[in-house]
């Protein structure tokens, strides 16, 4: 049943009488542009201090730049007294680094950071800084990769040719695990579905882990000999070469995977009991504290089935510990929280209709529920074992904010221990004694305080709003919801232009996401980039529909088999709601997006054509079939088991229906949404005789910096100023060489 109540967010009454009170004083200046794209002076906000977490539970941890020092060093500060110790400063190893290798960038280190790994040129470079002593490891002349030290900081295990070794560090010996490393084959480095999807793009492939006790370390090895592969053109030099990839799209073959676990001086490889020839998928492993034992994480292909198995150490046989299903789709275990005493563990689970925290005793048979309600939990941030208490992050209340609570282990006395209508981001000190929350909303500029557990603010840490920020005119983000024809209060936020006239008409760029899960709305202050379209007339806003996890599984849900339905349908009930406002422009109602979002687009302006006039759609997936397997099924299922819900959600399908402007953006050596997508759409709207705009990005790929995202925001900026501001472009001001 779909859940019509209110949502319990700060919903702003929409009557016209309310417009007026945004009407800014007329004593106040005007945001410049050079301010709001160049941070120049006066600045109207500035950055918070960069606080890293907790020495101890009464010192936290600041970088900062003291005077006379030429570089930034983390000091541990004194919460009561304030004052403060050098806490960490590798700047004395400085001159016994090779030339043109940073100590500010460690690809590992101990916990205490006495003992770091660096990378220079592809080798291994070990320091410790008690014995102070900075050597070279590796002298290769192929690239070792993710060196990671063991937790007792003795031996350094990497990849190198796709095969796992270690270094013990005291004697320089090393010592390889496996040999049959390849072009298709590869252990402890990930097949590009699993780090683009599974283990995420921060692991850089890292497909390895350390035991607790640095004596073991466990592996995935990938054979994607039969997964298809894909071609990236690279442009450069005389001919170009071509870049190739084995890239599962929906339907194709994944990788084959085996699991494997190796003692560090005894090569010996002990596999686990899993058949890589199955039709399966692994998520990231956790090691039990007393390193007697790894959980691993186990999916089917279809995606609506996960467990964890126990893997023992000596024969890789496997024990089930838990064994979830859900209709639609399950989701990875981000975390697994052991309790210090090894009688269980925590973690956090949808299936319930919401995301919330589990207990299971080590062997699974015992489990509990012990959060609960129409609420989602954010992260556990700390168990306190002692205490039997769990503090967490949620979203209990609202579904646009993050607070911080406290749970006992039985479920009980479940309290919140962050303050007022704000979204806080917390770093809880070691033994739960006070935490740092950096908190703001959308009309407030971001906070920083120490606060106790009770909601009290100890000591205020920084406010990013400046003395300047009430001497100008601040166009305000203000929160509410669009209730749908089926009852659905669709979480949405705007930014009104500055001298705002319900008498005139304003265009309204809606910039959107879309993905399942994945909200675009919070409360939360959205910066000053808006300021110059608010400043320049258009109406600046932001919605999400009923599937970005607002309403739970339950939302979410609606979207198996049917991505591109659900969002449509709530995007156009924003439209039509928009289309109710006298001040809105109907002719010029424009979305845009990248990626997820940038699908989004295509569609608005295709099958929703009716309704949204102009869009800009950058990266974007076109058509599901063209898109990786563990990604697409998970959602889709796969083309062959669900045909109808792949050609509805192509946005070649709705291709005949393009009638506003449309601008199509994509990086030529994207190897997430490939360049192919695209591609396959202009041929599609060609032949159908549709005008559009197309700008390729030579080399990029999902995303880029540097110049041509300065020439990505300017032509963007472009097609605003011709199509919905009805300006000439201001060349000077965008173009100008200190812009760039």
């Amino acid at each position: 049943m779909i859940n019509k109540k209110p949502f319990r967010i700060a919903i702003i009454l929409f009557s016209i009488s309310f417009l007026s009170i945004l009407t800014p004083a007329q004593d106040k200046k005007p945001l410049s542009f050079e301010q709001i794209f160049k941070s120049a002076e006066p600045k109207v906000t500035a950055m918070l201090p960069t606080v890293s977490g907790w020495a101890d539970d009464n010192s936290y941890l600041e970088t900062k730049k003291k005077e006379g020092d030429d570089r930034a060093k983390v000091y541990a500060v004194e919460l009561k007294s304030g004052k403060d110790k050098l806490y960490r400063d590798l700047d004395v190893f400085k001159s016994m680094a090779p030339k043109g290798l940073s100590l500010n960038n460690p690809a590992s280190a101990t916990q205490d950071f006495k003992k770091l790994v660096f990378m220079k040129d592809g080798d291994i470079y070990f320091l410790d800084t008690d014995k102070k002593e900075f050597k070279r490891i590796t002298e290769t002349d192929t690239e070792e990769k993710n060196p990671t030290l063991s937790p007792d900081g003795n031996h350094v295990a990497f990849t190198r040719d796709n095969d796992l070794y270690s270094i013990n560090l005291a004697t320089g010996k090393e010592f390889r695990y496996t040999m049959d490393g390849s072009d298709v084959v590869y252990s402890g480095y990930a097949a590009w579905v699993y780090y683009e999807e599974i283990f995420g793009r921060a692991s850089k492939y890292k497909a390895f882990y350390w035991s607790p006790d640095s004596k073991k370390i466990a592996f995935f090895r990938f054979d994607e000999t039969k997964v298809p592969m894909f071609p990236i053109y690279n442009s450069e030099g005389h001919h170009g070469f071509l870049e190739k990839t084995r890239y599962p799209k929906s339907g194709d073959n994944n990788p084959e995977v085996k699991f494997g676990i190796v003692n560090i001086e005894k090569p010996e490889i002990v596999w686990a009991d899993f058949n890589e020839k199955d039709d399966q998928y692994f998520g990231a492993p956790f090691w039990t504290p007393d390193s007697r034992s790894i959980f691993a994480q186990w999916m089917n292909r279809d995606q609506n089935n996960i467990k964890i198995y126990s893997i023992d150490l000596s024969n890789g046989g496997k024990s089930e510990i838990l064994d979830e299903k859900q209709p639609s789709w399950v989701d990875w275990y981000e975390s697994i929280r052991f309790s210090k005493d090894n009688k269980g563990f925590f973690i956090t689970s949808d299936k319930s209709g919401y995301n919330h925290i589990y207990w299971y005793s080590m062997d699974g048979k015992k489990s509990k529920q012990i959060t609960d309600g129409k609420w989602a939990v954010v992260n556990i941030e700390l168990i306190d074992d002692k205490d039997e208490t769990i503090y967490f992050t949620a979203k209990k209340e609202a579904s646009t904010r993050t607070d911080l609570y406290k749970v006992e282990f039985d479920g009980k006395k479940l309290s919140r221990l962050s303050f007022g209508n704000f979204t806080h981001s917390i770093k809880i000190s070691p033994g739960a004694k006070y935490f740092i929350s950096t908190y703001t909303n959308s009309l407030t500029p971001p906070k920083m305080a120490v606060v106790d557990l009770k909601g009290k603010i100890i000591k205020e840490l920084g406010d990013s709003k400046t003395k300047e920020f009430d001497n100008f005119d601040i166009a305000k983000n203000e929160l509410f919801t669009i209730k749908t024809s089926d009852g659905y209060e669709l979480p949405a936020a705007w930014t009104l232009p500055l001298n705002f006239d319900e008498n005139k008409k304003y265009p309204v760029i809606i910039e959107i996401y879309g993905g399942p899960g994945s909200p675009s709305v919070a409360d939360s202050w959205k910066g000053i980039r808006n300021q110059w379209l608010a400043r320049e007339g258009a109406i600046i806003m932001s919605v999400d529909h009923r599937g970005t996890g607002h309403f739970g599984k339950e939302g979410m849900s609606l979207m198996h088999r049917n991505l591109g339905k659900w969002e449509m349908n709530d995007y156009i009930e924003a439209v039509k709601w928009l289309h109710s406002k006298s001040f809105v422009d109907k002719t010029k109602i424009c979305i845009t997006g990248g990626s997820y979002g940038g699908y989004a687009t295509c569609m608005a302006l295709t099958y929703g054509a009716d309704y949204f006039t102009h869009g800009i759609a950058m990266f974007s997936v076109t058509d599901w079939r063209l898109y990786d397997s563990h990604y697409t099924e998970r959602f889709m299922d796969t083309p062959k088991d669900n045909p109808k819900g792949y050609e509805f959600g192509s946005v070649m399908t709705h291709a005949d229906k393009l009638k506003g402007k449309l601008q199509i953006v994509h990086g030529t050596m994207d190897d997430n949404v490939h360049m192919q997508n695209s591609i396959q759409f202009i041929d599609k709207l060609q032949d159908l005789g549709k005008t559009f705009e197309f700008m390729l990005y030579p080399g990029e790929r999902h995303g880029w910096g540097g110049l041509k995202a300065t020439f990505l925001r300017n032509e963007t900026y472009r097609f605003y100023y011709k199509y919905l501001l009805g300006k000439d472009f201001p060349e000077e001001l965008f173009n100008a060489k200190t812009g760039k």
